[in-house]
């Protein structure tokens, strides 16, 4: 194994102990410290999950024993914080989405490049036991060509069940910015990149009211979509359907579903790194359950000890800058193509990300 890398945090808030937990399980990784901009909250953090340091911002940043960076902090200031960082010559793992306009994580992806940095992103939920399965089956042929594909991810919105759901409703929110990325960095795993899209979206209603914790009543004004019904067109040929949705009362849909020339995959939420994976072949009369090639025992924090492994031994991350990038650049499309009446032609590209080898030990990965 490499010599372990030392990691700090920036952004202490709901889950960061998801973060630490999990990279915690990675024998690289080595958790120095923390940041935010509520030294309060950070301090009662770092005592709860055993952090050894707590220091500003700016602190963090200028520390030279620590190369990477993990930017936890809301979606509105994830490029703020991450062209600090590149700035500081340091790596950089965010939160998803990379940014929350295709103009500043250009600057991000751009940046770094500069700085002879490098950028990786959540979601890595495609780096779990069920995706990875799911991969293997695609790649040895299980439902011979890929042609199509469906997405859904519905729900009538965070307002009934989160404390403080008004970011939700915000740039850089709504049903697309907050659950697309799982769903589109897995279909990209499966399928490869994007070539062009299009898509209806609309705001069903301008405001939202508040249900439970302390703002109880409160009404929500909506800035984003919160229904996103979008066509993707693969550069290897096959046809992507996805809806998400903060609109929609009860459905009965899967999550992820591939559908191949010789078969069908059917995939759990890719919020999740494990789950039930399903196929049913070209004349089978039912779907059978296939056990997972690849350990689900994995948490957000795989996504960065595979940056600090790519890092170390000179290879392409997985969750990498040019994925997240790739996933926001369709996400913005999708609005573009239903203002425009269109199809938006996607510029960016990205490499299909490495499968995860078979038989790795808890705690490692591939060099």
């Amino acid at each position: 194994m490499a010599t372990r890398v030392r990691i700090g945090i920036i952004g202490t808030g709901n889950i960061f102990g998801v973060y630490i937990r999990g990279c915690g399980a990675f024998d690289i990784l080595d958790i120095a410290a923390c940041a935010d901009i509520d030294l309060r909250r950070a301090e009662e953090k770092a005592d709860e999950f055993g952090v050894p340091r707590v220091c500003p911002v700016e602190e963090l940043l200028a520390d030279p024993d620590i190369p990477i960076i993990v930017n936890l902090t809301i979606p509105k200031v994830h490029a703020e914080i991450s062209l600090a960082a590149i700035g500081a010559g340091k790596h950089v793992y965010s939160e998803k989405p990379l940014a929350v306009t295709r103009h500043d994580g250009q600057r991000i992806v751009a940046a770094a490049g500069e700085k002879g940095v490098r950028v990786g992103c959540a979601p890595d939920t495609f780096l779990g036991g069920s995706q990875q399965t799911c991969r293997k089956l695609i790649d040895d042929g299980w439902i011979g060509e890929p042609v199509a594909a469906v997405a859904f991810m519905v729900g009538h919105g965070p307002e009934w069940w989160h404390p403080n759901p008004d970011f939700f409703y915000q740039v850089g929110a709504g049903p697309m910015f907050d659950m697309g990325p799982y769903y589109l960095s897995g279909l990209i795993n499966l399928l490869g990149p994007v070539r062009r899209v299009t898509g209806s979206t609309r705001i069903s209603f301008p405001e939202r009211i508040a249900i439970s914790g302390l703002h109880r009543g409160r009404k929500i004004p909506v800035e984003v979509p919160t229904h996103v019904a979008g066509v993707l067109d693969f550069v290897g040929g096959s046809i992507g359907t996805i809806i998400t949705s903060f609109d929609i009362w009860a459905a009965n849909l899967p999550c992820l579903e591939i559908y191949g020339s010789e078969g069908s995959i059917s995939a759990p939420d890719p919020n999740l790194f494990g789950g039930c994976v399903l196929v049913r072949r070209a004349g089978a009369d039912e779907w059978s359950e296939v056990p997972l090639t690849h350990s689900a025992e994995v948490d957000r924090g795989i996504g960065v000890a595979d940056l600090a492994y790519a890092i170390a031994y000179g290879r392409p991350q997985r969750a990498s800058g040019d994925l997240a990038f790739h996933v926001l650049d369709i996400m913005c499309s999708f609005d573009e193509a239903s203002q425009g009446g269109k199809h938006v032609e996607i510029a960016s590209r990205c490499a299909r990300p490495a499968p995860l080898p078979l038989g790795l030990r808890t705690g490692e990965l591939d060099a």
